[in-house]
Parts: C-alpha cells; sequence; structure tokens
C-alpha cells in the first residue's frame, strides 16, 4: 500500500533497514540540476531506491501560546543547532507494551538513552514486584534465552534493584517526567519518538544567535516538535548516495520483499569495512560519499576515487587539550610518531590529594602555594599564599580532635625557607591551590613524556615536526596531554598513488565506500604517514567516555570534617594589616605596568619562576613577611589584568622563562614602597 515518503520514514524502524521503495507518485522541479541545496528534488514514477538510513536534520515547531498545547500561532523552522536549552514535557498518551517503546522510542548506552516509564498497575516478575507509579529506567536492549528483553533497574531506598522485561510484557506505559534540560540536538537525536511529535518548554534565555530569531521576543513558552528526516539512499544506476528529505511530496511503496535487494551497489561505512576479517584485506574500494574534511589526506578521498585498504588496526593516540582559561578549548589526538619536540609547563594542583597523585619517585615535586589554608589542628601546618614546598610521601598522623586522638591522612612536604627546610604536615583534605615549579628545561620527545610521567602533563611546543606541511600544535601556546587512547584505524592509500599510505580513524570520518573486485598490485603497504587529528567538542567527550569505560576511577580524596573551623583566605595577622593595605592607588597602577611591561606568556610561568629561592631566599623579617602576603595577592591581580589585555589583543609570545633577576626588582620595589608608605603614616600619626 502507497504512502507518503514522511508517512512512512516517521513510522520506519531502523532495525528494518534497508528497504527497497518504488517510487508510485513522482516529482520534478522545472529547471532545478536534479539536487536542490544538496538534496534530491527529482524523483521519476516508477524508479526505485534503496534506503540504508535516515537522521533528523531539522525541526518544524508550533508555536504554543500561553503554554496551552491546543492552540499555536505559527509553525517555524529550527534548525538543530538553534540555540538554547529546554525541557522535555511527558507524553500524556500511554505505550501498550515494552516492545511498542522499543519500537518508538530511543534506548542506548548514554544517560540520553536512558528513558523512564511507569505502570498505573503492579507488574509481578518471578523475583521482583514493580509496584504502580514507580519509575522504571529502560538501560538496554539484548536477547536473553532467546528472547528480546529490556534491562531496567528501579530504584528503592536508595538501592538500584536490576531486572528485565520481555518485549511481550503489555500493559499501560505512561512516560515520567524529567527534570534535566537538553539541547535542541539531544532532543532530536534521543527524545522524540517514532510517529509521535515531542512538546518541550525553554528552560533558559537563548544564547546569540547570528540569523534571524524566528520565536517571538521574550518567548517562554511551549514548541511542539516535528522532525523532518534526512533518507540517505542509493539508485539503480547511480554511484553515489543521495539524499532526500522526507517531507518531499512523494508517494512511495515498500517493495523489499519482492525485489532483489543484490542488485543495488552495496554502500559501506568504515565501520563495515572495519567488521572485516582480517584475511579479507587488502582490498580494493570506491569512495561513494567522501569525507566534509578539507585537512589532508581527507581531500584525497573525494566522491568516486579508488582506494587501497591494506589493513585494520589498533593505534595508540595522546589525547591533547589546548590550557586556556575560557572555553571553548581546541582538542586534538596526537601520533605517537609525532617528531616535534616538547618543554615541560607548570601544572596546577587544586587539592592537596591532587599532590599526593602527581608525585614520582623520578623527581621530587616542587610547588609554590597560590591560596592560602588555616589548618585546625596544631599538629598539621597552616598554608600561606606564597609558601614553597618540596613533596614527600603521603603520612598518617594523629591529631586531637575532641580531646580524643585520631588518625587522618596526611602528605609530608618539606617547606623551603630562607635558609633551611623545615618538614610540615599538610592534611590530604586541605582545600587550597598549588602550581609547579619548573626546573628542567629538557625537551622530550612525545614518547619520553608518556613513558616517563604521570599524566595529565602540561607541555607546550619548542621544536614543531618539520615533516609535515604545517604543525598544528606549534601555534598552540600551551597544551595539556591528558590520557592516552587506542583507536581503532584502517590504513589506506589512493589507487593512483601507491607511494604512500595513511591511517584513516574509522569511528569519526563519515565516509561510504563500495567494493570492487580488483586485485591489489602491492601486499605490502607503503610509506605510512601520520597527521595530528584535530577534534570536535562532541567527539572529544565521546573519544573520554570510551576510553574511560575501561578504567577504573580514582579514589575519592578524604573529606575535610565539617566541625572543622572555616579557613580564612589569607593567613595575615589582624594587627598591623591595615599599615599594608593602605597604599597609595598609584602604586598599584605603577606596579601593574611594570608587571605588564614584562608581557609573560602565562600567569602561571610569573609565578612559578622562583626556582632560585631552593638555594637562595631573601632574609625577612616579621613585618616584611605581613607584607609579603598583600605582595602576593598584588602581583595576582596585576598579572591578571596584564593577562586579559594581553588576550584582547590576541598577540602571539615566544615563550620562555622569565628572569628570576627581573622578579626580584619587582619585590624589591614592592618593599620600598611598602616601607615609605609605613614611615608616611607613622609621621602623620604623630
Amino acid at each position: 500500500m502507497a504512502s507518503t515518503l514522511e508517512k512512512f520514514i516517521h513510522s520506519l524502524d531502523p532495525r528494518a533497514l534497508p528497504r527497497v521503495l518504488q517510487i508510485q507518485s513522482g516529482i520534478y522541479f522545472q529547471g532545478s540540476i536534479y539536487e536542490m541545496f544538496g538534496y534530491e528534488s527529482c524523483l521519476s514514477t516508477g524508479e526505485v531506491i534503496k534506503v540504508i538510513g535516515f537522521k533528523i536534520n531539522k525541526l518544524i515547531a508550533s508555536i504554543c501560546e500561553n503554554n496551552e498545547v491546543g492552540q499555536f500561532s505559527a509553525k517555524v523552522e529550527l534548525p538543530l543547532n538553534f540555540p538554547g536549552l529546554y525541557k522535555v514535557v511527558a507524553d500524556k498518551t500511554p505505550y501498550d507494551s515494552v516492545e511498542e517503546i522499543t519500537r518508538k522510542v530511543s534506548i542506548g548506552p548514554t544517560r540520553f538513552g536512558h528513558p523512564c516509564f511507569y505502570s498505573p498497575e503492579d507488574i509481578k516478575l518471578a523475583n521482583l514486584t514493580i509496584k504502580h507509579g514507580e519509575q522504571i529506567t529502560f538501560k538496554s536492549v539484548e536477547e536473553v534465552n532467546g528472547t528480546m528483553a529490556v534491562n531496567c533497574n528501579v530504584v528503592r531506598n536508595n538501592e538500584s534493584h536490576s531486572f528485565t522485561l520481555p518485549f511481550s510484557q503489555e500493559g499501560i506505559f505512561y512516560e515520567c517526567e524529567d527534570d534535566q534540560i537538553y539541547t535542541l540536538k539531544e532532543i532530536a537525536e534521543w527524545k522524540i519518538p517514532k510517529c509521535r511529535n515531542r512538546i518541550v518548554k525553554l528552560s533558559n534565555p537563548l544564547h546569540t544567535w547570528d540569523y534571524f530569531n524566528p520565536l517571538p521576543e521574550n518567548f517562554d513558552g511551549c514548541l511542539i516538535l516535528k522532525p523532518v528526516y534526512e533518507v540517505q539512499a542509493v539508485m539503480k544506476f547511480r554511484k553515489d548516495i543521495v539524499h532526500i528529505l522526507s517531507d518531499l511530496d512523494v508517494e512511495v511503496k515498500d517493495i523489499t520483499d519482492c525485489y532483489d535487494i543484490s542488485s543495488f551497489l552495496q554502500p559501506l561505512s568504515l565501520e563495515d569495512v572495519f567488521e572485516r576479517t582480517s584475511q579479507e584485506f587488502p582490498m580494493v574500494a570506491e569512495i561513494m560519499e567522501g569525507p566534509s574534511r578539507s585537512q589532508k589526506p581527507y581531500r584525497l578521498l573525494c566522491t568516486g576515487k579508488e582506494v587501497v585498504i591494506y589493513k585494520k588496526y589498533q593505534a595508540t593516540r595522546v589525547l591533547a587539550s589546548e590550557i586556556r582559561s575560557d572555553s571553548p578549548k581546541r582538542h586534538f589526538l596526537i601520533p605517537m610518531s609525532y617528531k616535534g619536540k616538547f618543554k615541560r609547563r607548570p601544572r596546577e594542583f587544586p587539592t592537596a590529594y591532587d599532590l599526593e597523585i602527581a608525585r614520582s619517585e623520578k623527581e621530587q615535586l616542587h610547588v609554590v602555594a597560590t591560596k592560602a589554608f588555616d589548618s585546625p589542628h596544631k599538629e598539621l601546618f597552616s598554608v600561606s599564599v606564597g609558601d614553597q614546598f618540596l613533596i614527600q610521601q603521603c603520612h598518617t598522623s594523629e591529631v586531637l580532635y575532641e580531646g580524643r586522638e585520631k588518625c587522618i591522612d596526611s602528605l609530608a612536604c618539606e617547606q623551603i625557607l630562607s635558609d633551611k627546610y623545615k618538614k610540615v604536615l599538610l592534611p590530604m583534605y586541605m582545600e587550597g591551590g598549588f602550581v609547579e615549579v619548573i626546573h628542567d628545561k629538557k625537551q622530550y620527545q612525545l614518547s619520553e613524556i608518556c613513558k616517563e610521567f604521570h599524566l595529565p602533563f602540561n607541555v607546550k611546543v619548542s621544536v614543531r615536526d618539520l615533516s609535515v606541511e604545517e604543525d598544528v600544535l606549534a601555534a598552540v601556546p600551551g597544551l595539556q596531554f591528558e590520557e592516552e587512547i587506542t583507536d581503532s584505524y584502517l590504513l589506506v592509500s589512493s589507487a593512483s598513488n601507491l607511494e604512500e599510505s595513511w591511517e584513516i580513524p574509522v569511528y569519526r570520518l563519515n565516509m561510504s565506500v563500495h567494493l570492487l573486485n580488483k586485485d591489489v598490485q602491492a601486499v605490502l603497504p607503503p610509506m605510512v604517514k601520520t597527521i595530528v587529528e584535530e577534534i570536535s567538542e562532541e567527539q572529544y567527550y565521546m573519544v573520554r567516555r570510551y576510553e574511560n569505560q575501561t578504567l577504573h576511577p580514582p579514589p575519592r580524596p578524604p573529606k575535610k570534617p565539617t566541625t572543622f573551623a572555616p579557613k580564612s583566605d589569607f593567613a595575615v595577622p589582624k594587627q598591623g594589616v591595615s599599615d599594608v593595605l593602605q597604599t597609595p592607588k598609584n602604586f598599584c597602577l605603577e606596579t601593574t605596568k611594570k608587571l605588564c611591561s614584562i608581557q609573560p606568556a602565562d600567569v602561571s610561568e610569573l609565578q612559578v619562576s622562583c626556582q632560585n629561592d631552593l638555594v637562595h631566599r631573601e632574609n625577612k623579617k616579621d613585618t616584611t613577611g605581613k607584607a609579603t602576603l598583600v605582595e602576593t595577592s598584588l602581583t595576582k591581580k596585576a598579572l591578571g589584568k596584564c593577562e586579559t589585555e594581553n588576550e584582547e589583543e590576541e598577540e602571539e609570545h615566544d615563550y620562555e622563562y622569565v628572569d628570576e633577576n627581573v622578579i626580584e626588582n619587582i619585590r624589591k620595589v614592592f618593599q620600598d614602597t611598602t616601607v615609605r608608605n609605613k614611615d608616611a603614616l607613622s609621621e602623620g600619626r604623630r
């Protein structure tokens, strides 16, 4: 029976693909060049196509006035990247069985694919009874003893109870209220059931939108979303994949059961190719749809070109992110064959527990405190801004707690004083702030860093990779190596140029091929070339999610006892503080100008330019010690202002270590000015 293409796609189960359709009522746009805006606009009556996939391309939104679903004023078209966060309104139409839910609702491995339902009646299972109104979370679909079922769970008294519901389980199931908020793209991918519309409510004001905003001004009502799908299909006498919008005005008929589906070209994604056995490689393929990336070698993989796929394998990459305070950050996957060199950059540690994780046997960790901490126990050390420590090891300490001795975890350190080292203990629960002091100026290869140091690890490129035309990492001011990952790749070369081959990522490249019955001339792959791959924010989180599934999370750091006294922002005695703080404004401006004239590439590099303090520090009196804390605060503020000005100018700098003599001059200027102001204040009081 014929139906519109829109109705057919809306009711199509993705698990039933591929499907062969015959056009019953065609369409032709006069004057078109067979495609309009990248989508097929000419389908002749009687033409046969094979549908191989579909996805939501855009949304048609009906604007509801005053949050009343029955009344709407207009329909607008919204792209999937339209800004804003939305709350999903629970569907009031029930489902009749578990099988209907799995057929119409997206269920997947992420939290987006874990829909929740409840039944107005009790559901009695073999070893568990689901009470009416109890929230059931659908986790995944699998085959259990030859029967398709859904893995579910309910939470009772903070305990999760898992069970399975077979597809044959009938009853009334209502969608639960969802208190989460989503982007429009997330809703389109996960929260719109098949054959149903979805009602959403705008949860927050819209972000900046560069184009015309189709929604009314100050809109805070509801939207009824109807998806428009992009259909991927193969036509009888074409070697490429065509894209058709589901709202194209054509009628189709499903003839899959009475048609030889093998007469069509068989498009394969890179995932399909990777699933082939190793014995089937090497193979020759023709590209039916090439990737959209412009980076080499992806621009060589254009539609219609023949390639040789030599083998499939797993390769190691280092996941790295750009070091910057604002967002968005750039993310990279760096191959181990990268030939550039790196220099270390200071790491930042928010807690003492992070210091324990970062310390290594190879070298002693040297840090400077950037945040004060007032210890509630005399057995443990109170930290002031500017204190420097050499990290030793984890230690168990006995402290007096409510009149009783109690053992707590602490971190043994050596405080660096003017002419000696003092052994101190820092509580492991300490929420402070530390910046690493770098003494190592050696240049490292990527493999050396992964072998000798713990990740995450901060670096900058000191020598770019000369084997490539453009090293994208060389222009990045700082990188954090986050973790090593193992990813899937295909080794591919052009059939017309077998002198070099490239590693192609399987799961991040949207590309389709069909295999050719041709012999491969060269069985051994030619010289292999790799590239630094820049990935999107979405791909970054996908890579981290899949990688972290095989890793055990680190233990939680010990918590600070709730009865401890709150820590002060600065460990400065109250007496005499006013004398130090009441410095003229022109001194702050002068200091800022002096600091800005240095033009440091990063605040942390200036903060940690105290390597010489391990050998020598100035002898300071108590009064000078009071000024040191304020000096550090003013210095940080001034540096923050200077850093902001440099970011606005978007200047590129050569990152080098700041001369320690410059820092000593700044300290001397500050101390001299402080002494003069104190003398002036004393004269005024007399």
